[in-house]
């Protein structure tokens, strides 16, 4: 599940077992995330601090999208599978969402959208590219410089998550073993989904 030795659920107290408790109740499970987070409990407790002030200001489907294009560009199959579940479950076909993961979104997606998606691609691919014709771009789609904003600060958060987890070797939870083959195989586009 990870290549760091993280502290046992039987074994949890204090924070640790706070933060086990609160991740069982939250998705019914206790997530891989979790495990590796119990090393340092309180970065993740800032973490999910940080990542509900960012999406709570947006509106749902466009933060799961731009999540999605940056767990896509940053290859990570984690916060792909969990994002792209939710893209699945709340707003589109499973084929949809394999189509947007794979970058051939703009189909399935209205241009405003498809536009969210190539600039939160580009924020975490190399943020040094984006230009200000990019910003007149989202403008000129009807994004606010606060709407913006609020795309780059979910893309450059999931930056944050995807590469704790990936350097860490912590895998995608094996729940999502059971998604839809064709979704579940263009989602897990870099390390594999944790064995049952």
């Amino acid at each position: 599940m990870s290549f760091l030795k993280s502290v046992a659920e039987e074994e949890a107290n204090g924070d640790v077992a706070d933060l086990y408790r609160r991740e069982i109740e939250r998705v019914g499970y206790l997530p891989n995330y979790s495990r590796t987070f119990s090393l340092h409990p309180q970065a993740y407790r800032a973490w999910r601090d940080l990542i509900a002030s960012i999406a709570k200001a947006m509106d749902e489907r466009r933060y799961e999208l731009a999540t999605l294009a940056a767990a896509a560009r940053l290859r990570s199959s984690a916060c792909a599978l969990a994002h792209g579940s939710i893209l699945e479950e709340k707003f589109f076909e499973p084929d949809e969402v394999a189509q947007i993961a794979r970058g051939e979104g703009p189909s399935v997606l209205d241009p405003t959208e498809a536009l969210v998606v190539e600039f939160a691609a580009k924020v975490v691919g190399d943020a040094t590219e984006v230009t200000e014709d990019d910003i007149h771009r989202l403008r000129a789609a009807g994004l606010s410089d606060r709407d913006i904003l609020d795309v780059v600060l979910a893309a450059a958060a999931r930056s944050f998550f995807s590469k704790v987890l990936d350097a860490t070797g912590t895998l995608a939870d094996a729940v999502y073993g059971e998604m839809d083959t064709d979704l579940r195989e263009a989602l897990t586009i870099g390390r594999p989904i944790a064995d049952g």
